[in-house]
């Protein structure tokens, strides 16, 4: 990669190529307590599917206290790479389901760091970190998914803030969604995240300088699919890619909105946040 050459090993360029493997159940139990976080009355049984997005509520570490830094993520380094940079969000990614996970299976993540960017933007330095998951069961590969980690500076505190690009407009399908601490808390629990951000409203406010709690990607990116999946009920999603473009805050509802997109198996669809503003872009294809 033309990259490498001007990286150093600061940059996290070292880890390119590094690899780990988690093997873990995927337990019903498990799949109903997020099924009645999000408000859905049937939870997927065991043998039966696990809905797309859902897979995130397993592999995540659960690491000990006196390895978990001071925003609530485990330190930095391990498979990950350090770089230096103190703040880190899920920027994005791309999924393919080539067969249904079944619940109640034992399924295997292979992780792979693919590429290390380093660049700099309007708020200083950045890392961008993209990593490769495929997970499988029984042999079989399920789900193959490019993650995008960026990693950034802590913006000064009279930084201006990013004004947002509105939302698209003529959505086919819209639903709304109101993000309660009680969500929030019950998500991060599930998925194993720390990060305090969600949960933790001093922290969020006083250290990280968000206006209140702040909304899971993750979680947008999950309801996202869910919201796909009703808009076309008779087709399996194949593909789904995805890109969060600015946060979302607790108790201040937002839609889950969709239009059709430029063929038949496609939708495009977005988050729209209480100010009309695009929190989340997505591309989804359906298997016909």
């Amino acid at each position: 990669m033309n990259t490498l050459a001007a990286m150093s090993e600061d940059d996290g360029s070292e880890a390119i190529g590094r690899t780990e493997s988690r093997v873990e159940a995927i337990p019903a139990e498990r799949v109903a307590a997020l099924a009645a976080t999000l408000d859905i009355a049937s939870a997927p049984m065991a043998g039966e599917p696990l809905p797309p997005g859902w897979h995130w509520l397993f592999f995540n570490p659960f690491v000990r206290r006196s390895e978990i830094g001071v925003d609530g993520h485990p330190k930095r380094g391990g498979f990950l790479p350090d770089v230096g940079l103190p703040r880190r969000m899920w920027a994005g990614g791309r999924l393919t389901y080539h067969a249904e996970l079944p619940v109640g299976a034992t399924a295997e993540k292979e992780s792979t760091i693919l590429d290390v960017v380093p660049k700099s933007g309007r708020g200083g330095r950045l890392v961008f970190v993209t990593v490769r998951h495929r997970i499988s069961a029984g042999g079989t590969l399920c789900v193959e998914e490019e993650q995008d980690i960026v990693y950034r500076e802590a913006p000064a505190t009279d930084a201006p803030k990013p004004v947002p690009a509105a939302a698209p407009e003529g959505a086919e399908w819209s639903e709304e969604v109101v993000p309660d601490p009680v969500l929030l808390f019950r998500y991060s629990a599930l998925t194993s995240n720390g990060h305090r951000i969600h949960y933790d409203q001093p922290y969020a406010t006083g250290e990280e300088g968000y206006p209140g709690l702040v909304v899971h990607g993750p979680l947008i990116a999950t309801l996202l699919q869910g919201f796909a999946q009703r808009c076309r009920p008779d087709a399996a999603l194949a593909q789904f890619s995805f890109r969060g473009m600015a946060p979302l805050f607790v108790d201040r509802p937002f839609h889950l909105e969709a239009s059709a997109g430029d063929t038949p198996e496609t939708l495009a669809l977005w988050a729209r946040g209480p100010d009309g503003e695009l929190a989340m872009k997505a591309d989804a294809t359906f298997r016909t």
